[in-house]
């Protein structure tokens, strides 16, 4: 995950995260990542649990690092975040468009904040670091774009949602608030287990068209081409990572 001033990076059972101080120093903190109950070859659950439990890692980063400035923490972007929700709204809510040009379309209105908060800072930079330090790792080599980047859940997730939103509106009124709840969350659970193929299977015809979405964001808006000491950065986090992924004695 790219900050606004450095990269926390994600193991299987640690975090680590480095920001530039506006001294100019270099500070990082790590530890063990919380961890949720779901076995990893439960599908459907595995991806949510996964992702909460990178939600619950931020709360840890704030207290050992307080310097982290997290991109949703600017007052632009939680306004764009309080716009999108109030348009997505307002399109899910509307008679003209069936439920599945709803979802496609609110969709594409939810991204708007993520796209605000990488203009201008240092963030898509950071995020290029970060891809570049974990490709390096990975493959000895690497670009400003990585192919398990999160935004390859975006065309999966869209579409997911589109067909959940389709089925929901097929039940009888009164069941189709719980219907449209439980589209959702399997819409997402199901992203993430297509998500998990596409990154095992990179090369596939149906992999690369989902994964076209996510890679013209990346190339376009969310990553820039990082300084080295933007790197250095990031590679400080991923060192961390490390470190106590290979001490494992958390």
């Amino acid at each position: 995950m790219a900050l606004a001033n450095g990269v926390l990076v994600h193991g299987p059972t640690s975090w680590a995260c480095a920001v530039r101080t506006p001294s100019g120093k270099i500070k990082v903190a790590s530890g063990p990542k919380p961890r949720i109950a779901v076995s990893g070859d439960a599908p459907f659950l595995r991806g949510p649990a996964r992702l909460l439990e990178a939600m619950l890692v931020l709360p840890r980063v704030r207290r050992a690092l307080p310097e982290a400035r997290f991109a949703f923490e600017r007052k632009n972007v939680l306004a764009a975040m309080a716009a999108a929700g109030v348009a997505a709204r307002a399109i899910r809510e509307s008679a003209r468009l069936s439920p599945a040009v709803q979802e496609l379309v609110g969709g594409m209105i939810s991204l708007a904040p993520a796209l605000i908060a990488l203009r201008g800072g240092e963030l898509a930079a950071y995020h290029g670091a970060e891809h570049i330090s974990i490709g390096t790792y990975e493959h000895g080599h690497a670009e400003k774009e990585h192919e398990r980047c999160g935004s390859h859940l975006v065309g999966p997730l869209i579409l997911a949602s589109a067909a959940g939103a389709g089925l929901a509106a097929r039940v009888p009124g009164r069941l189709r608030k719980p219907a449209s709840l439980a589209a959702s969350l399997g819409a997402f659970a199901a992203s993430t287990e297509v998500f998990g193929w596409m990154t095992r299977n990179p090369e596939h015809p149906v992999a690369r068209l989902l994964a076209w979405p996510g890679t013209e964001l990346q190339s376009r808006f969310a990553t820039a081409e990082p300084s080295a000491a933007q790197v250095e950065v990031a590679q400080a986090a991923l060192d961390a990572c490390l470190e106590l992924e290979q001490r494992g004695d958390h």
